[in-house]
């Protein structure tokens, strides 16, 4: 059985509609799927009935906060995407993704980039502004040659583009999603680039939060990644989770369902429900 517990729809940064992106799983094999979108649950709003649906689906959310400076995710997996608290949070999360994003564009404008918001609220449409909005406008106008080049130049950690006040603590996130009975697991660990010391000091500070899990697979990674990972996870006595974090059909390597099986030796996250 094949589990994508972290994806994306266009309700946030995605480029498939939560229906198509749940058929786009099921043309790829995924038998149980997450709509994991950033601080936003829109998706929730346009999927039908669940028993009608071509996969099975497990509610969750990806929702943004900082550690010691550094801006990570926390994904709220199997989560109640009507609970009060957890919508609270959210409203809160969409004022601050609305500030970052005059504040990103008010960077870019100094740098000569022309009225960069109003271009970049048509690209996001319905979906609350981030970051892969702005680089899509960027690579419009020519300023760079891909997204990646976008995130490289302006977007990326320590770019001008990249706005970390605002958002919640992790244990106020964290508490969200356990009063909507979901999971809080750490999204991809190995990405934030820190040192041996300050990821497995990030895990203690997620854990003492009340984390309960992390995600020891996000997309293709190199086996020596994800053997430090399931070490940390069960060093911290927390369970594992696995996802594509897949956004566009475009990027090959993240398709739904397109990664490596956890280890043997992890809990998955998948027990717990």
């Amino acid at each position: 059985m094949i589990r994508d517990l972290h994806t994306h729809s266009n309700a946030s940064d995605g480029s498939l509609s939560p229906e198509e992106l749940l058929a786009y799983a099921s043309d790829h094999n995924v038998d149980v799927l997450a709509v994991t979108d950033h601080d936003t649950l829109g998706a929730y709003d346009q999927i039908g009935p669940t028993d009608q649906l071509p996969v099975t689906l497990i509610p969750g959310i990806e929702l943004s906060t900082t550690w010691n400076g550094h801006g990570i995710h926390v994904l709220g997996l199997n989560v109640d995407p009507q609970n009060q608290s957890l919508r609270n949070g959210v409203a809160r999360q969409q004022r601050t993704r609305a500030e970052r994003a005059r504040t990103i564009a008010e960077r870019l404008t100094r740098l000569g980039i022309d009225n960069p918001y109003d271009a970049v609220k048509r690209i996001a449409g319905r979906a609350s502004i981030g970051r892969p909005h702005f680089a899509r406008h960027l690579v419009e106008i020519g300023k760079v040659r891909d997204i990646r080049s976008a995130f490289r130049k302006y977007l990326g950690a320590g770019k001008i583009g990249d706005v970390k006040q605002g958002w919640a603590s992790m244990a106020e996130v964290i508490d969200w999603i356990v009063a909507a009975g979901g999971i809080p697991v750490l999204a991809h660990p190995a990405k934030y680039k820190l040192t041996t010391t300050k990821l497995r000091a990030m895990f203690d500070d997620f854990k003492e939060a009340g984390g309960q899990g992390a995600e020891v697979i996000c997309g293709p990674q190199d086996a020596s990644v994800t053997k430090r990972l399931a070490e940390l996870v069960n060093d911290h006595e927390m369970m594992a989770s696995a996802g594509s974090d897949f956004h566009h059909p475009a990027a090959t390597w993240s398709r739904p369902g397109t990664f490596p099986s956890l280890p043997p030796n992890v809990m998955p996250v998948w027990d717990a429900w």
